[in-house]
């Protein structure tokens, strides 16, 4: 008897595709992403886009240019234009590229850096500035670490005399076989030859001076990277909610309301464009609610960015309700359209950045993640909210909706043609 009823719940599991998908296929599926993902945050290969303007030009901030250029770690731009190679960038043409998002870091090598290379103890030197877009935190650190290991190797021979000064301060007078020794370290030093001093007494500053800008956000704050998870958020629950209220049609089919409305003089079009009209509005008053809530207890800055967010909310609102038509209109089942609409909306997430910030995916994950509808939508709101951008800079991304708004309505227009011929 136990073997029968398991030969019956195999044979009814094997039957629903659905369960199948849901039971073996999606979790997999969210595995290799994932994997995909964090485990390649580990990765030595990944390598950070950095612009570097050398405001100095002399001989050791020329060197710096040059090592960082050959760090396998760093994609380095040098040029306001890559296509120009005498186009050289300036402090505010790389500020330019961070805040467009062209690149996450850019490097600043001011005026009198080479006159002063110090590297133990405050001074008055000149300070590298690091401008950066601290939605990133990782380009940042990395750039900042690899900037410091490329400025002792840029200057052998003044890392070298300082170093053998700071010893004979914290150790006292040198032996006549130490002082030799000394002249002959330096000597090798000077040539590029032999070991650098790669620490100093406890307390003393150690390294090149630098100085991380926030470019983004000048005073400060997260409310901006708050703006982002309302929007992650908001679109991974929005579509949800679209693809459960176009399931109405499902239900309205089996009680037989649907076919009364098709006999009506709407048409399957008029459903339809009145099932969609229906859901945009609930859409946008979803995503409206959400970014006010973040507005009014997290100091999201909604009012100062009103008309861009009314334009994204509108479209993105349209794009998911017609996702949820089309989900709706290929099932056959409220519980089939339940377990599709969970792995298609999760799988969409998951790639494009609801989960999981695209900016820190690789430069691979991230073009996998704009086949998503979840990308574009976010890629809108982070221009609107994060870098400011005005609302004529938000027409790749309303292109994009508006065109699969356009796709989905159409295909779910082709699939529901079935209620039609009933």
């Amino acid at each position: 008897m136990i073997g029968t009823l398991l030969r019956i719940g195999w044979i009814n599991m094997r039957r629903d595709g659905v369960v199948l998908a849901l039971t073996f296929v999606l979790p997999i599926m969210f595995f290799s992403i994932f994997a995909l993902v964090f485990g390649d945050q580990r990765n030595p290969t990944r390598r950070v886009q950095v612009a570097v303007v050398d405001e100095d030009r002399s001989a050791y901030s020329t060197a710096i240019v040059t090592a960082l250029q050959a760090e396998g770690g760093l994609r380095v731009r040098l040029t306001a234009d890559p296509d120009n190679a005498d186009r050289t960038l300036d402090r505010q043409g790389a500020q330019d590229l961070v805040k467009k998002g062209a690149v996450p870091v850019a490097v600043v090598l001011p005026n009198g850096l080479g006159a002063q290379p110090g590297f133990w103890g405050s001074g008055a030197r000149p300070k590298v500035q690091i401008l950066a877009d601290v939605s990133d935190p990782v380009a940042p650190q990395m750039v900042l670490g690899l900037l410091q290991k490329v400025s002792f190797t840029a200057s052998p021979a003044s890392l070298a005399t300082e170093g053998m000064a700071m010893f004979e301060k914290y150790a006292g007078p040198l032996t006549p076989h130490q002082q030799k020794a000394k002249e002959e370290w330096l000597k090798n030093m000077a040539q590029g030859r032999g070991p650098a001093m790669t620490n100093a007494s406890e307390g003393a500053g150690f390294g090149l001076a630098t100085e991380i800008v926030n470019v983004m956000q000048p005073g400060g704050g997260d409310a901006a990277t708050i703006s982002f998870y309302a929007a992650g958020i908001g679109v991974m629950f929005l579509l949800f909610s679209c693809a459960g209220a176009g399931g109405t049609l499902l239900e309205e089919e089996e009680s037989g309301t649907l076919g009364r409305l098709l006999s009506s003089q709407a048409g399957m079009r008029g459903v339809l464009f009145g099932k969609w009209l229906f859901l945009t509005l609930m859409g946008a008053v979803q995503l409206t609610v959400m970014f006010t809530w973040g507005a009014l207890f997290f100091g999201l800055p909604l009012v100062s960015h009103l008309p861009g967010f009314a334009v994204m909310t509108l479209f993105t609102a349209a794009a998911a309700s017609g996702f949820g038509l089309l989900l709706a209109t290929v099932s056959r089942s409220r519980q089939q359209l339940s377990g599709l609409s969970t792995i298609v909306i999760l799988a969409m997430s998951a790639l494009g950045g609801s989960m999981f910030p695209r900016f820190l995916m690789t430069e691979t994950m991230q073009r996998v993640g704009l086949v998503t509808f979840n990308a574009w939508a976010l890629d809108g709101y982070l221009k609107v909210f994060w870098r400011e951008a005005p609302i004529m800079n938000l027409w790749p991304e309303v292109a994009v909706l508006a065109g699969l708004t356009a796709a989905f309505l159409l295909l779910a227009r082709r699939f529901a043609r079935r209620w039609e011929t009933l």
